[in-house]
């Protein structure tokens, strides 16, 4: 049984498209570099094929036959929509990606917000964002650069400062005030307090190293009040819907302090020689998009230390 649906050969469509968006196989020819003759060969293939005449061969030319329409208009928008996918295609492998590492917080409270800056700059600009709340080696990663929390230190690869690990607690200004929060930091121990929970050895501030910075003994909290989270930005969650205290990292929390969703528990920041750092590799070839990134993060995060400043003493 014949297969009424099977496909004549595609670049007889491709020289029948023509012709007919033409009606000169001439023309047809230039645009396909071919020659005339072979315009014509190939449509009397194709028409053989079909079984009907595509062309009505006049004596000024050539016009379509009411097949031949039918036949353009289907070709013609499905070459056209081809074409489409493969320019599209062909642009996006000319663009740029830039493939950013970084954990949670970092990329919920500070990059993403900014993103749009870095939009602006660099237009034709992809950019991919991996997140891990885990330490990671940089250098077996298919990353360009990380934004990545720790001492500063990591083998083979060159890390720039952007923030300074500094330290407050947090919490929603409905729980400050039902706790009667006040300058005694005494009383912080002994209410709900939500952590960050870590599986290797904690690389950030912990309840237990702040209260110890602040000569503050653990306190007597009953089993089961306190919450832990393995990802920051559960924890931040947990502090605005007044679950208990969470140790809030600047600038991350900047934004949430000043639109009210999050109030300083207690006025007692603590600064560490840890923060956040742009890691890149030293083998690594440097991409101008790399470097642009770096130029972009460096004053983005050098502005926000200055706006929040005031902020991170309070």
């Amino acid at each position: 049984m014949t297969d009424l649906r099977r496909l004549p050969p595609l670049q007889g469509l491709v020289f029948f498209e023509a012709a007919a968006r033409h009606l000169n196989f001439t023309a047809a020819a230039q645009e396909l570099g071919a020659s005339q003759p072979a315009v014509s060969h190939r449509i009397g293939l194709l028409e053989d094929d079909l079984g009907v005449p595509l062309f009505k061969r006049e004596h000024r030319g050539v016009s379509l036959s009411a097949d031949g329409v039918r036949l353009f208009e289907a070709v013609h928008e499905s070459l056209g929509m081809i074409g489409s996918a493969v320019a599209h295609i062909r642009a996006r492998r000319n663009r740029q990606v830039l493939t950013v590492a970084t954990d949670f917080g970092f990329a919920s409270y500070w990059l993403m917000p900014q993103l749009g800056t870095l939009r602006k700059l660099m237009a034709d600009l992809d950019v991919r964002i991996m997140t891990s709340q885990k330490a990671f080696d940089i250098r077996e990663e298919a990353v360009d650069v990380a934004i990545a929390f720790g001492s500063g230190h990591w083998p083979g690869c060159e890390a720039e400062l952007l923030f300074p690990e500094i330290v407050i607690p947090v919490c929603s200004p409905v729980f400050k005030a039902t706790h009667g929060l006040n300058e005694n930091m005494t009383t912080l121990a002994q209410l709900p307090l939500l952590h960050l929970e870590s599986e290797e050895p904690m690389r950030w501030l912990g309840w237990d190293s702040w209260f110890a910075q602040h000569n503050i003994a653990p306190g007597g909290v009953a089993e089961g009040r306190d919450l832990s989270f393995n990802n920051y930005p559960l924890v931040i969650q947990a502090a605005i819907t007044g679950q208990g205290l969470a140790l809030g990292w600047f600038p991350l929390v900047a934004d949430l302090l000043q639109s009210g969703q999050l109030v300083t528990a207690a006025a007692a920041p603590v600064t560490t020689g840890n923060g956040y750092f742009l890691v890149r590799p030293n083998a690594q070839r440097t991409t101008a998009a790399a470097n642009l990134f770096r130029q972009w993060i460096v004053g983005e995060c050098e502005k926000a230390l200055v706006q929040y400043a005031v902020q991170a003493v309070i």
